[in-house]
């Protein structure tokens, strides 16, 4: 899993960009107890949001004519140029150039070459999370692509992600994790699925999606429920992996939530 060290190339961030700042935060409160710290004007308004006072992720407001509501993934790097410039190489593109976020650490958005936009993080004074693989809290990532292969070619020269086949238990279905680069598969962080391979996702086109643990899955969907968010893709037993559902918040931004197999 993720390290909480935060390996170049690993996930250190997630955040999301929502309509309804008030609305968004209120849904997020109530499923996963998490507060807002707001941000001012010279940030952009962008708020950190926080799980028993540990960095969670961020969030922001984003119009619906700007951008559809969604959660986005950023990975680490040790310099956000010389990674752009890699990105580039590699046939993907730079949504925004890269940028100073006063000192607390400059960042970058891109695409690959199949469309999915991810951020790279270069931490100064802002490391990333305070919190990670404990109920509520960022737990995995995945990427919705039309080519896994070639996808992990791309991230491959980008960040020298390695890459493990897993064989699914009872199924002969294969899942490719990624780990950072000079680890190895205790360290993965994430995976790459073909997106063919779940249509409510395939649908979205390709993307990151971020999972997050929970205790209880039935009864984080159902809470989703109530505040108005809807389960995407209804809740499964992974054998050997964990128990998980997909869901949409009320404004459209989907993530996963997951309760991983004791083992894992």
């Amino acid at each position: 899993m993720i390290s909480p060290t935060f390996l170049d190339g690993a996930p250190n961030w997630v955040d999301l960009g929502t309509p309804d700042l008030d609305g968004a935060t209120a849904f997020y409160r109530g499923l996963f107890g998490w507060d807002l710290i707001p941000g001012g004007p010279e940030v952009g308004g962008y708020g950190m949001l926080t799980l028993d006072g540990r960095y969670a992720g961020g969030v922001m407001t984003v119009s619906e004519e700007e951008a559809p509501s969604a959660w986005s993934v950023s990975f680490q790097s040790p310099d956000v140029d010389a990674t752009a410039r890699a990105i580039t190489e590699a046939g993907g593109s730079a949504a925004f150039e890269a940028m100073d976020v006063l000192d607390f650490g400059r960042m970058g958005g891109f695409t690959d070459p199949a469309g999915a936009y991810f951020g790279v993080w270069q931490p100064k004074e802002h490391p990333g999370f305070g919190v990670i693989q404990e109920p509520n809290a960022f737990l995995w990532a995945e990427l919705y692509t039309p080519d896994v292969p070639a996808a992990a070619a791309f991230f491959d020269s980008v960040f020298g992600w390695g890459t493990d086949k897993m064989k699914v238990e009872g199924s002969d279905y294969t899942y490719t994790t990624v780990h950072p680069a000079g680890a190895g598969p205790d360290a993965s962080f994430g995976g790459l699925v073909r997106q063919g391979d779940v249509p409510s996702e395939a649908a979205r086109g390709p993307h990151w999606l971020p999972y997050f643990a929970v205790a209880d899955v039935d009864a984080v969907v159902a809470e989703a429920k109530r505040l108005g968010g809807r389960e995407t893709l209804a809740a499964m037993e992974v054998p050997g992996v964990g128990k998980m559902a997909n869901i949409a918040d009320p404004y459209g931004a989907v993530f996963a939530v997951m309760k991983p197999d004791p083992r894992q």
